[in-house]
């Protein structure tokens, strides 16, 4: 593996197109599911689905991220077969109506991640890293589609009753380092970090990861942020998800200050307006 104090990747091949995260960009979160915390319910029809794919590739979106199991925090597990049948029409239809979308399929099950990429997602986001399907890294290395790898313990179910740490950040590092080895091994290159805010974190380690963000960079992979509208922001400020585009987009800039290169939002406009104002700043996603 390069060391990569001295390496950072700054491209994905989704598909054969070649994204560069030298500016950051912006992934649109679709959820397809009943009961996620914020846009639950409002995607489950195609009509619907596809208006907003397309007013979200319309304002700017670079990837669209297509999720079929809620992993909110107690969320209800539901079967493979569920969330096969959310997400692979909500595929089929995006990739026939909207060929020019980069799809990333939001999963942690291997045979979905499978389906997936063979209905047309060139990207997988996986909550759990590997650990909640170890048949994930097999499926990434045949097909050698990018893989958004997150920070996460335990389940969606219990997550929350796995926030101690000693020292967050360094374990942290070992978990990312580790998988990145074994990812590298099997000639997977085109690897995202993702902290995983929210997940398996109290509300005040979700702050100390934000502000100590630029210290994955060690990492040599471009890092994902994905704070929209989570309770980090809402619980602080005492309003509902609903309520909390504001706040998102003030930790959006927060994020992209300190070497974010993705930003993954319900609301791409807004995230879009924060990526042009960090690049009138002058900063630069080393």
């Amino acid at each position: 593996m390069k060391d990569s104090v001295f390496y950072r990747k700054h491209t994905l091949n989704l598909g054969g197109n070649i994204l560069d995260l030298a500016k950051p960009k912006v992934m649109g979160i679709l959820n397809v599911t009943p009961d996620s915390f914020y846009d639950g319910g409002s995607n489950v029809h195609l009509d619907v689905l596809l208006r907003k794919a397309a007013q979200m590739i319309s304002d700017g979106a670079s990837i669209l991220d297509i999720g079929g199991y809620s992993s909110r925090p107690g969320a209800v597990a539901v079967s493979e077969e569920e969330e096969l049948a959310r997400v692979i029409p909500a595929i089929k239809a995006i990739c026939t109506e909207l060929p020019e979308a980069n799809i990333s399929i939001d999963t942690f099950r291997a045979e979905v991640a499978k389906q997936a990429i063979e209905a047309g997602a060139k990207l997988v986001n996986d909550i759990s890293g590997g650990e909640l399907d170890p048949k994930m890294y097999e499926i990434l290395a045949h097909y050698k589609v990018p893989y958004v790898m997150m920070h996460m313990r335990g389940t969606p179910q219990n997550m929350k009753d796995n926030c101690n740490y000693e020292n967050i950040i360094s374990e942290m590092l070992d978990y990312f380092q580790n998988k990145l080895h074994k990812l590298h091994s099997l000639g997977i290159s085109d690897i995202i970090i993702d902290l995983g805010f929210g997940f398996a974190k109290t509300r005040e380690q979700n702050f100390f990861l934000l502000k100590n963000l630029s210290l994955f960079s060690i990492l040599g992979c471009p890092v994902l942020a994905g704070v929209s509208r989570k309770s980090m922001i809402f619980k602080t400020l005492g309003i509902s998800a609903n309520e909390a585009l504001n706040g998102t987009t003030a930790l959006n800039m927060v994020a992209l200050r300190n070497g974010a290169s993705i930003l993954r939002v319900h609301d791409v406009k807004e995230a879009m307006e924060v990526v042009k104002l960090n690049e009138e700043l002058g900063v630069l996603n080393e």
